[in-house]
């Protein structure tokens, strides 16, 4: 049975990229930094393909000189439902959420053999290849709720599990089922143009139900049955540059 099709899953989270609203600001790409404890490596090191960020932006083009427009399509792990990532990995440090829907990376486990990163279609992982480094006072900014990943080990997006488990334990708590947007990861709640919508497709009402039934719904190379998560929306009218 197909990890997608909601089986007993309690959530099934996932998110909504709408092109004809990004603007390729880079707001989510700070935002994941700053949320998740990304270093940044400096220019060398990404000119070595040694980059560390968790979401990345594509830039296309359409149209013919002079009338050129933009296209911006920002890239982060795509929680697959049958992820190529997971059963090569020799220790486990990555597997599927059976209950959320979610691409699980264990950061003890991981032995850095890279084997992830090389089986995903997406680009989507990265290798610490340094031990992280904060300098004065980037250091006091820390999210506590996040692990300072070490070098040696792959990383990637994890849809902000940290927040998801703390709307989880709060609605538990109170008794209450979870609200539709109550959850929202660090680029979805920074985007200025809303274009990141973030929500339970098991929650037949909320907003990322709806819009995945919208004839402009797609999915990244959608045909090597990895059943992503996140679910792109066609654009119209683009931004002329």
């Amino acid at each position: 049975m197909s990890r997608q099709n909601g089986g007993t899953q309690e959530h099934r989270w996932a998110m909504i990229v709408d092109i004809d609203k990004c603007t390729g600001c880079g707001v989510c790409i700070t935002a994941c930094y700053a949320e998740n404890n990304i270093p940044v490596v400096g220019e060398e090191e990404i000119h070595k393909g040694r980059h560390m960020g968790w979401v990345r932006i594509e830039r296309y083009w359409e149209g013919e000189y002079p009338d050129i427009r933009a296209r911006f399509i920002p890239i982060m792990c795509q929680q697959c439902g049958e992820a190529p990532c997971e059963p090569v990995c020799p220790v486990f440090a990555t597997y599927h959420s059976e209950t959320e829907n979610i691409n699980v990376q264990v950061y003890n486990r991981c032995v850095g053999t890279r084997f992830c990163a090389n089986n995903c279609p997406y680009i989507a992982r990265v290798f610490n290849w340094f031990d992280p480094v904060f300098p004065e006072p980037l250091h006091e900014q820390l999210n506590p709720d996040v692990t300072v990943r070490s070098r040696g080990i792959m990383e990637k997006c994890t849809f902000c599990i940290q927040r998801i488990r703390q709307v989880e334990e709060e609605a538990k708590a109170e008794g209450r089922p979870i609200e539709d947007g109550e959850v929202q990861p660090a680029c979805v709640q920074a985007c200025p143009t809303e274009a990141l919508v973030f929500g339970d497709l098991n929650d037949p009402h909320s907003k990322v139900a709806r819009l995945a039934q919208s004839r402009r719904a797609f999915k990244l190379l959608e045909d090597l049955g990895t059943e992503p998560a996140v679910i792109y929306l066609k654009g119209g009218d683009a931004h002329v540059v």
